[in-house]
């Protein structure tokens, strides 16, 4: 799990788009419940979005550098397959560097 330490190295904003109470949503409030503590406390400067909307596909989205966005959609995924996603987002913002 070093990569959530590399976040704010790598992203420059996160976005967490979810409904409020939707169950197509309810593993992206579990994550976020769960994990957005750590995040925030690892990456203190990173912008951590969470966007709430009624009816909402939930959704993944980092910003990098230069107004590159890159996205993921959530639904059907596990918490542990979510992680997962951002871990993949971390990556691509260091591919993005080199």
């Amino acid at each position: 799990m070093a990569w959530r330490g590399q976040l704010s190295k790598n992203i420059k904003e996160l976005r967490i788009l979810l409904c409020q109470s939707s169950p197509s949503s309810s593993s992206t409030r579990v994550f976020v419940e769960k994990n957005y503590k750590n995040l925030k406390t690892s990456n203190p400067k990173l912008p951590i979005l969470i966007r709430e909307c009624s009816g909402i596909e939930p959704q993944l989205w980092a910003r990098y550098d230069m107004g590159v966005e890159k996205g993921i959609r959530l639904e059907g995924l596990s918490e542990a397959q979510i992680s997962r996603a951002l871990e993949d987002l971390v990556k691509a913002g260091e591919a993005l560097k080199a």
